[in-house]
C-alpha cells in the first residue's frame, strides 16, 4: 500500500471535506479564498490543502442528478472550442449506472480510487463530432482517466484528436475511436488502460498507444505505434501501418488525485524500465502517496509570486480549472516537486515571459495543464532545466505528461520556442505543442512562432510528441541519445510562399531535425504531413533531417501531401520517394540508414 512522504513535513491547513467527497458538490470557496494574494500574503507561510473550487464537480455513488450535470456542462462545453471554461468531472469509488458522460473541450472525467476498478460506471463516456457535421479532427482538450466502463451496447466510443489522453481506464467491452458514421478523425493516445475488447481506429489517421493491454486492434490508416502494450498487433509497418516496440525503454505514469476514506491525496506512479502492461492489473499500483495538504490548492487569479512562494517553502502545486495569468515564471528549483493541473487549467505568460520554469533538479512532475501564449512574445514557454543543465537525473526524472502548448487559437499569441528541454534524462510524455491554424490571432506572423520543441538535453526519451505547425523547424534535437516513439507533425499550413520556408540551400524546414553534431538518436514510428493551402506549389526537400552516421537510426517513417498542397521530395535527407500529386498517399522508409 502506498505510504505518505517522509521527505515532506506536513504542513498546515485544511483538507476537502468528506462532504464533498461524497455527494454532487461544486467545490467552491468564498470569494475572499479565492482573491489573489498580494506580495506580503506571498511571503507569508502559506497553507496547505483547500477546497478544489467552483469548476471541479465531485460525484458519490448517491448523488442525485448526475447525468443533468453532466448534461449541463457538456452542453456549455460541447463546441466551446475556445472558451474559457474548465472542469473537472470526479467520481468517488462505487458503481454508477445507466450514465452517458459526454465529453466536451476542456473537460477532464475521472474516478478517485488507487485502480480503475474501483469506480466503475455501467454506462458511457462518450466523445463523438455532431458539433463539427461528424468531424472529429477538432476534438481537442479533453481527458478521462482511471475509470472502469462497462458500454450499454458493448463498445464505447472516444472519437478525438490531439491532447485528448485516455489514461489508467479499463473498458469492458471494446473501444471505437472514430466518430459516429466514421468521419474523419486524427489523433491521438492512448496510457495504462485495459480493453478488454477489440480497439477500433477505423479512420484515425495516427494514434499512440502505451504500456496497456488490448484484446485485438482493427485496422490502421497511416501510423499506429504501440510500445509496451499486451496484444498489440505485430510489427508490420508499412502495410499494414503498425510499429510495435515490446517495451517502453522507461516510464512513469502521470500522477492522479485520489480519496482515501474521507481524504484527498495525491498519487505519484514510480518509475519503469522495460515496461509492458498496466501498473494496477495486479493491484494497487506501486509509488508513493502525498496528502493534499502538502499541496497549495492554488485557484485562478492567484499570482506567480504565491505560487512560487508555496514552491519555495515546499509545498507542490495543485492547479485546479481556469485561466492564470503570470507576470513571472512558476520557477520550479525543488528536486521531486509536482504541479499538478486539474480540467485543463491554463497558464497564460503576460509581458513576454516564461509560463514555467524547472531548475536542474531531479524528480520534479509537471502533469495536467495548457499553456497559452500571450500576446508579447516569449522567447520560451515552458523550459525544463536551465541552459547548459548537467546533472544526472536517470534515477529520479523529470517527467512532462499532458502539458500542452497553443500559441494563437484563442487569441493572438506569441513564442519563440514554444518547449525547451535542457535536463538530462528528462521524460515527456504525451504532449501536443501546436501553433494554432484556426482561431482567433492566426496569421504568418499574426501567432509567429518559430520553433516547437528544442531539446538540448541528452538521455531525453519522448513518448508520444505530437508538435505542428511551426514557423521554422517543428522539432530541433542537439542533445545526445535521444529517442522518440511516435511523432506526429503538420507543417504550417499558412506559409505564404517558398521563400518564407527556405533553411538556406535547403527547401522547407525539417518537421524534425537532428543536429549535425550528435552521434547516438534513435525514433520509431515518425510522420510528417504537408497542408501548404496558402501556396500549393510550397516544396519540401524532406521531412525529416539527420547526420549521416551509424548511431543515428530512424525505423517507419512516413511523409504524406495533404490533397497535393504542397510537397515532399524524399522522407529523410535524400532517401524516400517523394509524394506523389494529389493523390494523399504516404511515402515511407521503414529504417534508416
Amino acid at each position: 500500500m502506498p505510504t505518505p512522504l517522509s521527505r515532506r513535513s506536513v504542513l498546515g491547513g485544511i483538507a476537502a471535506s468528506a462532504a464533498a467527497a461524497t455527494g454532487l458538490v461544486s467545490m467552491s470557496a468564498p470569494a475572499s479564498a479565492r482573491a489573489s494574494a498580494s506580495p506580503a500574503q506571498a511571503r507569508r507561510r502559506l497553507a496547505g490543502g483547500g477546497d478544489l473550487g467552483p469548476n471541479v464537480i465531485v460525484f458519490g455513488p448517491d448523488s442525485a442528478g448526475i447525468q443533468n450535470k453532466l448534461d449541463e456542462i457538456f452542453k456549455q462545453q460541447e463546441s466551446a472550442q475556445f472558451g474559457t471554461g474548465r472542469y473537472a468531472l470526479l467520481f468517488k469509488p462505487g458503481t454508477y449506472s445507466g450514465l452517458n458522460a459526454q465529453i466536451g473541450f476542456y473537460t477532464s472525467i475521472a474516478g478517485l480510487g488507487l485502480s480503475p476498478d474501483d469506480t466503475t460506471i455501467n454506462g458511457d463516456v462518450t466523445v463523438d463530432a455532431g458539433w463539427f457535421n461528424g468531424n472529429a479532427t477538432q476534438n481537442f482538450w479533453r481527458s478521462a482517466e482511471n475509470l472502469a466502463l462497462v458500454p450499454v451496447n458493448g463498445t464505447d466510443r472516444w472519437a478525438v484528436a490531439q491532447a485528448a489522453p485516455f489514461r489508467r481506464m479499463h473498458v469492458r467491452g471494446n473501444l471505437n475511436l472514430a466518430p459516429n458514421g466514421y468521419g474523419w478523425a486524427s489523433g491521438g493516445y492512448i496510457a495504462d488502460s485495459k480493453i478488454d475488447g477489440s480497439v477500433g481506429p477505423y479512420s484515425q489517421q495516427q494514434w499512440y498507444t502505451r504500456d496497456s493491454s488490448v484484446g485485438g486492434w482493427v485496422n490502421g490508416v497511416w501510423n499506429m505505434v504501440f510500445s509496451g502494450v499486451e496484444g498489440a498487433p505485430a510489427q508490420s509497418f508499412p502495410d499494414p501501418p503498425y510499429t510495435t516496440l515490446d517495451t517502453t525503454p522507461v516510464s512513469r505514469e502521470k500522477p492522479f488525485l485520489y480519496v482515501d476514506g474521507a481524504d484527498y491525496k495525491v498519487f505519484l506512479p514510480e518509475k519503469r524500465t522495460a515496461a509492458r502492461g498496466t501498473t494496477w492489473g495486479s493491484g494497487t499500483p506501486r509509488g508513493t502517496s502525498v496528502p493534499l495538504t502538502q499541496f497549495y490548492v492554488a485557484q485562478p487569479g492567484v499570482s506567480a509570486a504565491t505560487l512560487n512562494a508555496a514552491l519555495a517553502q515546499g509545498l507542490d502545486l495543485l492547479l485546479t480549472p481556469g485561466i492564470y495569468h503570470l507576470d513571472a515564471p512558476i520557477q520550479v528549483d525543488r528536486a521531486g516537486a509536482v504541479v499538478l493541473g486539474l480540467g485543463y487549467a491554463t497558464l497564460v505568460p503576460d509581458g513576454g515571459v516564461s509560463a514555467l520554469k524547472v531548475g536542474d533538479v531531479s524528480g520534479v512532475r509537471l502533469a495536467g495543464f495548457l499553456i497559452d501564449a500571450g500576446t508579447v512574445n516569449s522567447p520560451t514557454l515552458l523550459e525544463v532545466g536551465p541552459q547548459g543543465a548537467a546533472a544526472d537525473h536517470s534515477a529520479d526524472p523529470i517527467t512532462v505528461q499532458d502539458v500542452f502548448i497553443r500559441i494563437g487559437g484563442a487569441g493572438p499569441g506569441l513564442a519563440t520556442t514554444s518547449m525547451v528541454i535542457n535536463a538530462r534524462h528528462t521524460i515527456v510524455d504525451h504532449t501536443w505543442v501546436w501553433r494554432a491554424d484556426h482561431g482567433a490571432g492566426v496569421g504568418w506572423e499574426t501567432n509567429r512562432a518559430d520553433y516547437g520543441v528544442q531539446v538540448n538535453g541528452d538521455d531525453v526519451l519522448m513518448t508520444g510528441l505530437f508538435v505542428e505547425h511551426f514557423n521554422k523547424y517543428d522539432v530541433r534535437w542537439s542533445g545526445e541519445r535521444g529517442r522518440t516513439i511516435f511523432f506526429q507533425n503538420e507543417k504550417a499550413y499558412d506559409a505564404p510562399n517558398q521563400a518564407a520556408v527556405q533553411d538556406g540551400d535547403v527547401r522547407g524546414y525539417a518537421a524534425y531535425k537532428v543536429d549535425g553534431t550528435v552521434t547516438d538518436h534513435e525514433g520509431w514510428g515518425l510522420g510528417s504531413y504537408c497542408n501548404y493551402s496558402t501556396d500549393p506549389t510550397i516544396r519540401q526537400d524532406h521531412g525529416f533531417a539527420a547526420p549521416e552516421t551509424p548511431g543515428v537510426k530512424f525505423h517507419d517513417l512516413l511523409v504524406v501531401s495533404l490533397g497535393g498542397n504542397g510537397q515532399y521530395e524524399h522522407v529523410i535527407n535524400d532517401t524516400g520517394a517523394a509524394t506523389s500529386g494529389t493523390a494523399t498517399k504516404p511515402s515511407t522508409v521503414v529504417s534508416y540508414p
